[in-house]
């Protein structure tokens, strides 16, 4: 049976229709494939790391862990777990499991310091194989070793004991409630009664005072006169030492 005129056009045409469908179904294949792919990629690769990435289980560094350290370092006494999940808003485990993280790093870091358990709390502590160095800076720095200001502060009461705080800042010209109860805790100076007048309390040095300076008592101490100009010392007659 002969083909009808047109046959063959029509055959053309469906040949080229199919070609371009499989073209269209070819594309969208690829495309789903490369879809896969990424996908199980990002699967495989997990979450971006970042500073609270860590594996399963272990208490991640970062805001929790400066917290920490934050508040041991200006605590005077150990700190018990409860007040720490407290003031940091974080579960107690979670505290607790950090605490000892931290402990174990500074020891294995080799760190001056160490975090211990002790007393129902925890608390930073110069490490033992330190004791030597900080033994001689606590005896031969920090006690002797005055800021300027606290030099400054200490010649004031020297030289006018018993002296008052509000005297003390008024020679100097600056508030000096800091530098006093410094040099209070470091033995240095010592209360002596209140004023008669105004009740504030008066200020002395003490024996340690003498015996850091070398003297036998306050007459020893150098006369001023020389280093002061002569308005000042007429000001505050700061030629001579209490007796």
């Amino acid at each position: 049976m002969g083909n009808w005129p047109g046959d063959a056009e029509w055959q053309v045409a469906d040949d080229e229709a199919d070609i371009e469908l499989a073209a269209d179904v070819e594309a969208d294949l690829a495309a789903d494939v490369e879809a896969d792919v990424e996908s199980v990629v990002e699967v495989e690769a997990g979450p971006p790391a970042g500073p609270e990435a860590s594996p399963a289980g272990v208490v991640t560094p970062g805001e929790l862990r400066m917290s920490l350290e934050a508040v041991l370092l200006v605590a005077d006494e150990p700190v018990t777990e409860e007040l720490l999940a407290d003031v940091t808003e974080y579960p107690a485990a979670q505290v607790a499991a950090e605490l000892r993280a931290l402990s174990a790093a500074y020891t294995e870091e080799r760190r001056g310091f160490d975090l211990r358990e002790i007393a129902g709390g925890w608390r930073l502590y110069t490490r033992d194989d330190c004791a030597a160095v900080v033994e001689r800076y606590v005896s031969d720095g920090q006690e002797i070793r005055l800021t300027q200001a606290g030099l400054e502060t200490l010649a004031v009461v020297a030289y006018r004991q018993p002296v008052s705080r509000a005297r003390v800042s008024a020679v100097r010209g600056v508030n000096c409630d800091g530098v006093m109860r410094t040099l209070v805790l470091r033995g240095l100076v010592e209360e002596a009664g209140t004023d008669p007048e105004s009740g504030a309390v008066l200020f002395q040095t003490t024996g340690y005072f003498l015996e850091r300076l070398g003297l036998a008592s306050l007459a020893d101490l150098p006369d001023l006169v020389p280093f002061l100009p002569d308005q000042l010392d007429d000001e505050l007659d700061f030629g001579h030492a209490a007796g």
